[in-house]
């Protein structure tokens, strides 16, 4: 008889979602790792896909500069995913990790399905100063087929970082349009389809367009909206519930506080129905033909923690015994968002379905709370969708076009980055600190010995 569980798997996909602001500080796997499955359904099976969405992830000295000064940064999650799946019927595989400036993404297969990953594609944009990747998004895609399947499902998640400030709110808006304009999937020549049991990757930063020699199909070059893609796009959004900053009379009567009343003032679903991100997505101007779940959990950011603590909220969800503790200059706000493509507009039923949206505690390293998505969805390749505007219904394809100087953008903010994480890390680390100093030693040594065999 055949096994029912396995025959539910081939025809749906199960994707689990975290998003994560780590406040440029390396997390501790032994203590987040219990709490990263919060998100999944009661009595889930372990998700054939887990992608983990990274802001700040490290500080801007290693993440400017690469490479192994990032590999203690993503060994930690690949820690906190084996410990974490280590009570669970399967492990998981890194098939790939990859970042742009202080943003990352790294996404992992089940073991028993990771040979199943046919292609990978990779995309970065910074929308920082001078378009660094101090803010920025970066995206993976991949093409997915298993035994019996006749034609490949295509999965894109993109991990993102948008401007701050309560008074950002245009900014963010022009941060999105500027992502959807210059994050072009490409081929990624450094990485590989990965193999179950195999060992994890050698970590590169995403360096599109750096490289003169690397050679990029532009026909197949394809931005975030593409048509036979599944899209998640998920980070830190920064969308406030205010644009203005709060004033000492709105942290004692608006901030919200633990309780069950939804009619009381202070209940989080009052602040809720000021959110920006709301509002700006309803009006078009924002995440266009992109929908969320509902939203059922308290602000994520911003939190005072307790250094005391490892972890403030033991629970995760039902804090209603719990004291929110808020910095009183920042209105509490859900900026930490996973938003999902499904709107298309071609009459297809292939959309992916939530299971459940959920932030997680709040660990003392951060101001933030983890927020999780865990969805299924169809494993049926999507249909050509016709573009965006075209005909009756909701718009299915990008709403602005890729710009044609994307690669060559990428590459000069790329050069900047270099720089500037060389110097925050020759003025902002001890191991900086020592290598200046030994060079300006050595220099004035070597002057003075010039000097004496000059003078002698």
């Amino acid at each position: 008889m055949a096994d029912p569980t396995q025959s539910e798997q081939t025809e749906t996909m199960n994707i689990y979602i975290l998003t994560y602001n780590c406040a440029r500080t390396l997390v501790n796997p032994s203590i987040f790792a219990p709490h990263l499955f919060h998100g999944l359904p009661a009595n889930s099976l372990s998700p054939e896909f887990l992608v983990i969405c990274l802001q700040e992830f490290a500080p801007i000295s290693a993440a400017f500069l690469g490479g192994s000064f990032l590999t203690p940064y993503f060994n930690a999650w690949r820690d906190i995913v084996r410990l974490a799946s280590s009570s669970k019927d399967h492990s998981y595989v890194n098939v790939i990790s990859r970042n742009v400036g202080m943003t990352g993404i790294m996404v992992f297969a089940r073991d028993d399905v990771a040979d199943h990953v046919k292609w990978l594609r990779t995309a970065g944009v910074g929308v920082g100063l001078g378009e660094m990747g101090n803010k920025g998004a970066v995206g993976l895609r991949i093409g997915y087929q298993s035994p019996g399947m006749a034609r490949e499902v295509e999965f894109t998640w993109v991990s993102a970082h948008l401007a701050p400030m309560e008074d950002g709110l245009e900014r963010r808006n022009e941060d999105y349009k500027n992502i959807v304009k210059r994050l072009v999937f490409v081929s990624d020549s450094s990485s590989r389809k990965p193999v179950a049991g195999d060992e994890e990757d050698e970590d590169a930063p995403l360096l599109q367009g750096d490289d003169p020699s690397q050679q990029i199909d532009e026909a197949s070059a394809c931005g975030m909206y593409a048509s036979s893609s599944h899209l998640f796009f998920a980070g830190d959004l920064n969308y406030r519930t205010s644009l203005l900053r709060p004033s000492p009379q709105d942290v004692d009567e608006k901030f919200p506080h633990p309780t069950t009343n939804e009619a009381d003032p202070k209940h989080f679903q009052q602040l809720l129905a000021e959110d920006q991100l709301t509002q700006q997505v309803k009006a078009g101007k924002t995440l266009h033909g992109l929908s969320e779940a509902p939203i059922t959990f308290p602000p994520t950011y911003k939190y005072r923690t307790d250094g005391n603590k490892a972890v403030i909220f033991a629970s995760g969800e039902e804090d209603d015994r719990q004291h929110w503790s808020w910095a009183r200059h920042r209105w509490p706000s859900w900026c930490d968002r996973i938003f999902f493509w499904n709107d298309r507009g071609n009459g297809n039923n292939i959309k992916v379905t939530p299971q459940k949206y959920t932030c997680l505690p709040l660990f003392t390293t951060s101001d933030h709370r983890p927020v999780a998505l865990a969805a299924t969805v169809p494993l049926k390749a999507l249909p050509n969708a016709r573009q965006w505007g075209e005909g009756e219904g909701v718009p299915t394809a990008a709403p602005f076009d890729i710009d044609p100087d994307w690669r060559s953008r990428r590459a000069q903010a790329r050069k900047k980055e270099l720089a500037v994480g060389l110097m925050a890390y020759l003025a902002l680390t001890w191991e900086g600190n020592g290598l200046l100093l030994a060079t300006t030693i050595g220099a004035i040594g070597g002057w003075l010995v010039l000097r004496s065999l000059l003078t002698g």
